[in-house]
């Protein structure tokens, strides 16, 4: 299944319009699960100026991997 937004918009206010598509799969479709997510994004400086985002020692940034949410050890151990 396939989330597109168009249009500039701040970080918050993307996360903002993923949520709410989400929220409106499990709502009306009634998607429980995923086996994992890819999410590009297009970095821009506000004024629609593409912009790449680099690391502290200047290399650019092309990929972030996440292994999923934060869990805590209470989670781990059934607490």
């Amino acid at each position: 299944m396939k989330i597109r937004v168009h249009g500039e918009m701040t970080i918050p206010e993307l996360r903002q319009a993923i949520y709410e598509q989400l929220s409106r799969m499990e709502d009306e479709f009634a998607v429980r699960h995923s086996r994992g997510a890819t999410l590009f994004i297009n970095p821009t400086n506000g004024f629609g100026d593409e912009v790449k985002p680099v690391g502290q020692s200047g290399e650019e940034i092309r990929k972030l991997n996440s292994r999923g949410p934060y869990r805590s050890a209470a989670e781990d151990f059934k607490l």
